[in-house]
């Protein structure tokens, strides 16, 4: 390295002549979630410890997930600049992108996915779980992480467009998008086996493991037209995804609805008492509130001619009851609930809690 570019790296903090990957932004918002929750863990009564433990043992698989494919992203040794856990915000849409990975010819955001059981993608583009629990073996459908990364899309276009400076350039930056942003669902549990048999050809192109994530990457930038991007050019991307990323934490407090005991607690020195739950704890799928949910679940995607998880999976179905929500507040505070699925089925939701 000359003299000069050596100045210059000291000078702005940014490597000079890219020959490897570089983590311009490692952290994430997940593993300073789990040491929250950790912590957390020690000071809960015994009945809340089940559901810390649940979600720690979540955060940690989606965390082992990310890293299996930094570990392909690092040896690698591609020209490319690395943003991990990007959480952007437009309007009233949001997306947290696990990896958004700038090479000199395309942007590659990625969904990575540490799934459990096996998975088959029919010829809808359907994505069909089946795991083994209790002996048996259940099918569930899952959401499309296709369709989750093509959101995350949309909100890219959408923000970085708004920061062209006019007409011209906005028209120019939607008109070559596709060209220069790409989605791939990566899956990094190596044991998962996924059929895709029958899906269409456009969603097998968007589904690879974490050991063919490099092979891939060469094969976009080997296959694109696009202009070589100078390493000036992809700092500047990288810099201007920087500023619009917001950290997002998750009030676990709130969640477990311990945060007036807590506050107590520390006012008096002592551990969060907390009433404890009367006799065992029950089966959610045999409540009430969570048959009544489904059903009204069932009877929408009915009528509007969608699947059912569509409207809520059953990961949030469960969230929004162990919330209890009164307000269309607490529903937007369960994830996948932005303004448009409140205002369009929040308050039927609320009428179903207040029934019960």
């Amino acid at each position: 390295m000359s003299i000069i570019d050596s100045l210059k790296e000291v000078i702005t903090q940014k490597p000079v002549h890219l020959k490897k990957p570089l983590f311009y932004k490692s952290d994430s918002d997940a593993e300073r979630q789990l040491k929250s929750l950790k912590e957390l863990l020690e000071r809960v009564p015994a009945h809340v410890k089940g559901d810390v433990e649940k979600d720690i043992n979540l955060l940690t698989y989606g965390i082992v997930g990310e890293k299996n494919v930094a570990f392909e992203l690092n040896n690698s040794f591609l020209p490319m600049i690395v943003l991990h856990d990007l959480c952007l915000m437009y309007e009233e849409l949001s997306a947290q992108i696990d990896y958004l990975i700038i090479t000199p010819k395309v942007n590659l955001v990625v969904e990575c996915k540490n799934l459990v059981g096996d998975i088959e993608v029919n010829a809808s583009g359907d994505f069909i779980r089946t795991i083994k629990y209790g002996g048996r073996y259940h099918k569930e459908g899952i959401y499309s992480p296709i369709t989750q990364n093509r959101r995350h899309l949309e909100v890219i276009k959408a923000a970085r467009k708004q920061k062209k400076g006019n007409f011209f350039t906005q028209a120019l930056f939607e008109k070559f998008f596709d060209d220069n942003y790409k989605s791939v669902v990566v899956l990094s549990n190596p044991k998962t086996v996924i059929n895709m048999r029958y899906a269409k050809k456009e969603v097998k192109e968007q589904i690879i493991r974490s050991d063919q994530l490099i092979e891939y990457i060469k094969k976009l930038m080997n296959e694109s037209s696009n202009p070589t991007s100078t390493e000036k050019e992809m700092y500047e991307i990288a810099d201007a995804f920087l500023e619009m990323h917001t950290s997002r934490e998750m009030d676990y407090t709130k969640k477990y609805g311990m945060e007036l005991n807590l506050k107590v607690a520390e006012n008096l020195g002592d551990q969060p008492v907390i009433p404890a739950r009367a006799g065992e704890k029950t089966n959610i799928e045999e409540t009430s509130i969570y048959k009544a949910l489904k059903q009204y679940r069932l009877e929408t995607s009915k009528k509007e001619g969608i699947k059912a998880y569509y409207i809520y999976n059953n990961a949030q179905m469960e969230e929004l009851i162990e919330m209890a929500p009164t307000t269309l507040e607490d529903i937007k505070k369960v994830s996948g609930f932005g303004e448009m699925k409140c205002r369009k089925y929040g308050e039927d939701i609320l009428e179903i809690f207040r029934a019960h």
